[in-house]
């Protein structure tokens, strides 16, 4: 594996340590897992077809390179308004101490909405797959960067285990060969440089080419304009993961409209 950035160190370390109350709550997370519902076809939400724009609206509280990103922040109220505004899918943060994050943001959510929910946190241990279906998850984020392939490829089939497809993110080259390997069928290109945290939407335009056209391809990060929206669809993406322009948008639902029909 390459050197992973120091934030992204940080992250992982904090989560070892988090994993080990997931750990000795996993009955707990298996019985809850085992009486969900069915889960909802997150793949099929995002690519009903090959023409048609799909968005993954995130609900997110805060981040480390920005900070808190919204202070009226009520999770169900968010996710409705998004599915009103056309939304195919709801990204919901979980990690607490980076992103001020919950379980319970998404339990609400998925209370609340028809549509999938993707969690979205850094997932190093396959307890955290068990966990993310037990708290109404329908699908969930892996990222390349601090997986090994053959990591990636064990979690890719246990989701589908529980017919959950996962979302892989990649930011490179390597990133991508990985997933490739392990065979992920929706690759999520981030657009920021998790080394320093710019952002460089030329990324997807880049890394497309590479990605073979049977996969699923979602651009994540530096959506701050209909522009930028409308340009990473043109480059290719069948899906755009848009949340801190979203989340700042006073009105949420309309915004989630404007971006589906950029052009």
């Amino acid at each position: 594996m390459k050197n992973i950035p120091d934030i992204l160190k940080k992250i992982v370390e904090t989560k070892k340590i988090e994993i080990l109350e997931v750990v000795k709550d996993i009955r707990r997370f298996k019985q809850e897992a085992a009486v969900q519902k069915f889960p909802l076809n997150f793949k099929k939400a995002i690519y009903p077809s090959p023409k048609e724009r799909t968005i993954v609206a995130e609900i997110k509280r805060a981040s480390p390179s920005v900070g808190i990103i919204s202070t009226s922040f009520n999770p169900p109220t968010i996710a409705v308004e998004y599915e009103r505004g056309g939304a195919n899918a709801v990204s919901v943060l979980t990690d607490r101490k980076y992103f001020k994050g919950n379980n319970v943001y998404l339990r609400e959510v998925k209370r609340n909405i028809d549509i999938p929910v993707l969690r979205k946190d850094f997932i190093i241990a396959p307890e955290q797959i068990i966990e993310s279906r037990a708290i109404g998850a329908d699908s969930f984020l892996l990222i390349s960067t601090i997986l090994s392939t053959t990591q990636l490829s064990e979690f890719i089939l246990m989701g589908r285990e529980f017919n959950m497809e996962p979302l892989v993110e990649i930011h490179d080259e390597y990133d991508l060969e990985k997933a490739i390997e392990a065979d992920a069928d929706i690759i999520g290109i981030n657009n920021r440089n998790l080394c320093n945290f710019t952002v460089n939407t030329e990324t997807t335009g880049k890394l497309v080419p590479l990605i073979p056209s049977n996969k699923i391809i979602v651009a994540e990060s530096g959506i701050t304009s209909l522009e930028i929206a409308a340009q990473l669809y043109n480059d290719g993406a069948n899906s755009l993961l848009v949340g801190e322009y979203l989340m700042q948008s006073e009105n949420k639902a309309k915004m989630v409209y404007q971006i589906k029909n950029s052009v």
